[in-house]
């Protein structure tokens, strides 16, 4: 197991992270809230749910939408991830993101949706490296030079040569276009979720690369285990958590406790867990407003719900969740005796999208 030695803080471009283990882009999920609560947690930096160039470039200030570029005052550093199609576009959302006043600028060139592909957007341009690395010089040419740009990428389209060889083709154009930084998945586009991550893959990116960028990997990272063994493993600069992050903050922490040789963790009790979601309740309600608050924090509430040794019980009652009214008669319901809670297995996770 890696030692507090053996894991450096990281750096991207001029931005002290610190410790290497940080919270994935998560569409749907990463918004300020879970942000905040990551942060509280451990996570020593996290990265926004992907934002297209389009609707940032069309982003007032109304209240329904206003929230994508929230930022909390005690969240940074923190990522502005984009996506998108035209060089041209992707800069200028580039720009939103840096006026709002992200710390790193994160371009999406890794998520395997389907609508998103057919719109030549996230994983396509993997199989197109002239317009990928356009993009990438564009949008490095307009951030100022002070803000740090990175990109998400899969190993490739499919398994072909081909698309190994445009992967690196990419890669390459990353560093002279002046990146501070890769985070590679370990499955293809082709794959979605479906199969392992390939590890081994990162350590082939790493000695591609060099100290010429930061590389974090990402990819079945379920437990603080496999944070710490995929750095130990592959040698690349640190890991992006995604759904493993999800309704269980406690990871970080218990990452960080096993990089410096402590024991890990209990699992939170249930009053422990009750306090956090009340916590991240409060920070939607603030975020958003009353009326959102419930019907957001319900598919959170499923999630912490798999830290409860009652999980399939409290997971039906969160899908109950209309009010805060509801919300509380829930935590009264399971939580109200203190008792311990279960560390996540790891055959409970699905295909939340990771972009």
């Amino acid at each position: 197991m890696s030692t507090a030695s053996s894991l450096a803080p990281l750096t991207i471009g001029n931005v002290a992270i610190g410790f290497p283990i940080v919270q994935a882009a998560l569409s749907g999920y990463s918004d300020l809230p879970m942000r905040v609560i990551a942060r509280r947690h451990g996570a020593s930096y996290t990265i926004c749910e992907v934002m297209l160039d389009q609707f940032l470039l069309a982003l007032s200030k109304r209240q329904k939408t206003k929230h994508f570029l929230d930022i909390h005052p005690t969240e940074h550093p923190v990522g502005g991830q984009l996506m998108g199609a035209e060089p041209e576009q992707f800069a200028l959302g580039a720009m939103k993101l840096v006026e709002a006043g992200f710390d790193i600028i994160d371009v999406n060139f890794g998520c395997p949706v389907k609508k998103v592909l057919g719109r030549c957007r996230g994983g396509f341009h993997l199989s197109q490296p002239e317009v990928a690395i356009n993009i990438l010089r564009r949008t490095r040419d307009t951030v100022p030079a002070e803000i740090p740009v990175t990109v998400k990428m899969r190993r490739g389209i499919d398994d072909t040569d081909e698309s190994r060889d445009k992967f690196f083709q990419i890669l390459d154009g990353a560093i002279d276009s002046g990146l501070a930084g890769v985070t590679v998945h370990g499955r293809t586009v082709q794959q979605r979720y479906i199969g392992p991550s390939r590890w081994s893959f990162l350590s082939e990116v790493k000695q591609h690369v060099g100290n010429h960028i930061k590389v974090l990997g990402s990819g079945d990272l379920f437990c603080a285990e496999d944070c710490l063994q995929m750095i130990q493993k592959t040698g690349i600069d640190g890991v992006t958590v995604a759904r493993g992050a999800i309704g269980n903050p406690w990871i970080f922490q218990q990452a960080k406790a096993l990089s410096e040789g402590r024991p890990m963790p209990l699992p939170p009790t249930l009053a422990e867990q009750a306090d956090v979601m009340r916590e991240h309740f409060t920070l939607c309600q603030q975020t958003y407003n009353e009326q959102r608050a419930p019907l957001l924090m319900r598919k959170f509430c499923i999630k912490y719900s798999q830290n409860h040794p009652q999980h399939e019980v409290v997971r039906l009652d969160a899908t109950q969740i209309r009010s805060r009214e509801d919300f509380d008669q829930m935590l009264l319901n399971h939580y109200s005796d203190d008792s311990a809670g279960r560390y996540v297995p790891r055959e409970i996770y699905g295909s939340q999208e990771e972009c």
